[in-house]
């Protein structure tokens, strides 16, 4: 049976797609099985319907965030997300959206006003400082002009009042950790470094 939330440390998170844009070299569905204990591959995508019946039949208690994040790129599935998080703003919830940055691509169209509708921050997967490094090692299939676009993203979402991390995994090295906290400081967004999930 797919796993369309799941809660780790008292986070809800909501599994939309398996699909992605990127083949990241260091992804982690390519490493493990699961996340936190949970399978996430989907056989089928759930609909907002789906989502908001599951969350409604689980023990919210001491839950304060919902977080769109599973093995694949939300954004894929924005319909579903403005539904979903403008439900969980009702019952009082915080919405992130964990995201590579692609979803304009992916809609053809800037999608940063529709998420300012209903999700309080977005955490982008910043990965490296500049293009050719980010399409070797992320390999999406909007090539190096990815790395540019989720630049775009970031600066409009921070634009729309949404809270912005820009996010890297450790395994960068440092010179390239400094460098994307610069491109973090310059459009004025927050930066975090990740652990890699082994």
């Amino acid at each position: 049976m797919d796993i369309i939330t799941y809660n780790i440390e008292g986070t809800m998170y909501v599994n939309l797609t398996n699909r992605c844009s990127n083949a990241c070299t260091f992804c982690e569905r390519t490493r493990v099985s699961n996340i936190g204990g949970y399978d996430l591959w989907l056989e089928k995508e759930p609909t907002a319907i789906d989502i908001i019946s599951d969350l409604k039949s689980k023990d919210m208690d001491g839950i304060n965030a919902l977080v769109f994040c599973g093995w694949g790129e939300p954004t894929y599935r924005l319909d579903v997300i403005i539904e979903v998080a403008t439900f969980a703003r009702s019952i009082g919830l915080a919405t992130r959206v964990n995201t590579n940055g692609q979803g304009s691509l992916i809609a053809g169209r800037d999608i940063s006003h529709d998420l300012a509708t209903c999700i309080d921050s977005v955490s982008i997967s910043l990965n490296y400082n500049n293009a050719y490094d980010y399409q070797r090692v992320c390999i999406s299939e909007y090539g190096e002009r990815a790395f540019y676009e989720l630049i775009d993203f970031a600066t409009r979402c921070h634009n729309n009042n949404i809270d912005v991390t820009l996010s890297v995994v450790d395994i960068i090295g440092e010179e390239q950790v400094n460098d994307c906290r610069k491109i973090a400081d310059s459009i004025g967004v927050s930066f975090r470094v990740r652990p890699e999930i082994k």
